[in-house]
């Protein structure tokens, strides 16, 4: 297992085939995006993520890791591509199946196939049941078979999940230490799949079957959203009883087997915004809990909109610096970021003329770009010329501000940094 196809090259893959590269194996790199592709052969990032671009750097130029357009032969086929959802948050699984007829040409006997995107229970037996159609050459595994050897003349694949579970700012470090779950489609698929990981990771290896490693990937995000509407939800009964939320939960956290995490504009991020709804999605009678929390959670963004928009009222055309568009702190990932819902919200109401500081990204995305009412500028810039400031996002860059330069405007806090 030396020769690995990544499909997908963002903020999971390109970090997971660049580590691959500089542990030896030869990595074949498969992006859509030309650009992505010709960034990374040149020993660049296209994203942003602490000691990517040293690890990159080292992995093309020991001459392991090569970005391609289309996949190739390999042993071990890593699909880490989008699985977001679609309509009323139903999961789109066009890029796990787009991704599966391109490896389909290369698959061989003994490959192993293993899926590290977040996805909803059954996918992995869905890739089996997609390449059986597209091989039926091939033997391939069935998850409801345990024990699946080849039979005579035809050939064995190894179909497994492996989600991934790192957080956006330590991919790098968690990739290697974190414990990984490992399910398989069948038992054979387990112990293929730990041979693989046991030459990178550090953490250990749980193994379990696939729908299992599904589940609980999905478990751990739905259990972190039901937590956080927990906060938000709490946030907006202090905001009416004149209470600082902040310094409630912190009293309440010091009981023993209290730990309520912290409120903010909403929840983004390409797991826990997304994830809670796979599990509504399947089982929309049971998960009542889960429902209501991600009800929650979209709903606050709404909430901080109403409320700028209250404050605006005492101005003829203010000007608002929003500060961060991230869905959390120190990256450049925009993705289901409730600042971004946010931002795009108050301009496209002409509440006020927005200045939008986001130090980790050089352009606005385009949702937001073509409006004439919004700026991307610096911090300082912002804070100069804002009526009211507006603090979506805690990164660093924000911690050194002047609490002096706060006194002269209208503060709408989301994180508590200035309470």
């Amino acid at each position: 297992m030396n020769n690995i196809c990544v499909v997908g090259l963002g903020y999971i893959g390109l970090p997971t085939a660049s580590l691959l590269a500089t542990k030896g194996f030869q990595v074949h790199g498969v992006d859509v995006n030309p650009k992505a592709v010709e960034t990374i052969n040149a020993g660049k990032i296209h994203i942003t993520e602490p000691d990517l671009d040293i690890l990159v750097r080292a992995a093309v130029q020991s001459g392991n890791l090569k970005a391609f357009l289309e996949p190739g032969p390999a042993d071990v086929f890593i699909l880490a591509v989008p699985t977001p959802f679609k309509g009323d948050h139903e999961p789109d699984l066009s890029y796990v199946e787009e991704a599966t007829k391109a490896i389909a040409p290369h698959v061989a006997e003994g490959n192993l196939i293993v899926l590290e995107s977040t996805s909803p229970v059954g996918t992995t037996e869905k890739i089996a049941e997609w390449l059986r159609a597209l091989r039926p050459d091939l033997s391939i595994p069935s998850w409801k078979k345990s024990g699946n050897a080849p039979g005579s003349g035809c050939c064995q694949v190894f179909i497994a999940h492996c989600p991934e579970r790192v957080l956006p700012g330590q991919i790098i470090r968690e990739l290697v230490d974190n414990d990984r779950i490992i399910g398989g489609i069948d038992e054979a698929s387990v112990q293929k799949a730990e041979q693989l990981y046991q030459r990178f990771v550090n953490g250990k290896i749980l193994k379990t079957n696939s729908r299992t490693a599904e589940m609980a990937k999905l478990t751990e995000n739905a259990y972190r959203d039901v937590n956080i509407a927990f906060a938000n939800e709490l946030s907006i009964i202090c905001d009416t009883l004149g209470i600082n939320v902040w310094e409630l939960i912190e009293l309440a956290n010091h009981h023993p087997r209290v730990k309520i995490l912290q409120p903010g504009p909403g929840v983004g991020g390409h797991c826990i915004a997304v994830d809670p709804w796979f599990i509504v999605n399947s089982v929309p009678e049971q998960a009542r809990l889960m429902r209501t929390a991600r009800e929650v959670n979209d709903s606050k963004p709404h909430y901080v909109i109403d409320k700028v928009k209250s404050k605006a009222e005492r101005f003829k055309q203010p000007s608002i610096a929003c500060l961060g568009l991230a869905f959390k702190a120190d990256i450049d990932d925009l993705r289901e970021s409730p600042a971004v819902e946010i931002v795009e919200a108050l301009v496209k109401g002409n509440v006020g003329d927005i200045l939008a500081v986001e130090p980790n990204i050089q352009v606005l995305p385009k949702k937001l770009a073509s409006h004439s009412n919004i700026a991307l500028t610096d911090l300082d810039s912002a804070l100069q010329k804002a009526d009211i400031i507006l603090l979506l996002v805690n990164h660093r860059a924000f911690k050194g501000i002047d609490r002096g330069v706060l006194k002269e405007k209208v503060v709408i806090d989301t994180r508590g940094e200035w309470r």
